[in-house]
């Protein structure tokens, strides 16, 4: 179901916003509305590939202190494209460095997003022996189909007793 893999720091620049966890939806789809329709103010910041393509759109998400730790009744969301590490961002934006982490690895659409979430945490994690480590992030390639998008849940080994 899910894959493994390691994932190095990287930076993300997109519009933040903070709200209760369980109206997330309420005031997380502005911050993508206002992301889209400011996104020419750090298009030529985003990380592209070898062909030019913008690299990855990233819904970030950490408590509300910005320890990338896992939301408790509120959260951050960082709507936005990641950037190279040395970044700027520009005025009325905001950068985040996201740390390394093992992530499981999960494809759903926002059809599926609540119960792949759920069955991820409930039944894949605890069946392979696995906690979660921190927030989970939100990756949106840009060549995908609308809709479609990968949870990134970082991971660490429970600890047998």
């Amino acid at each position: 179901m899910a894959e493994i893999m390691e994932k190095q720091s990287f930076a993300v620049i997109g519009k933040v916003g903070q709200g209760l966890a369980n109206v997330g939806t309420a005031w997380i789809a502005p911050l993508w509305q206002e992301a889209d329709r400011n996104f020419h103010e750090i298009s030529s910041l985003a990380k592209v590939d070898d062909e030019g393509n913008i690299v990855g759109i990233w819904g970030a998400m950490s408590d509300v202190d910005e320890h990338f730790e896992r939301w408790q009744d509120e959260g951050k969301y960082l709507a936005g494209c990641e950037v190279a590490d040395h970044a700027i961002a520009p005025s009325g934006w905001t950068k985040w460095v996201i740390p390394a982490f093992k992530y499981a690895v999960v494809n759903c659409t926002q059809d599926t997003y609540n119960e792949t979430f759920h069955r991820m945490l409930s039944e894949y994690m605890p069946a392979h022996a696995y906690k979660l480590a921190g927030a989970v992030q939100e990756y949106y390639n840009p060549k995908a189909n609308h809709g479609e998008l990968a949870l990134y849940f970082p991971i660490e080994r429970i600890e047998s007793v």
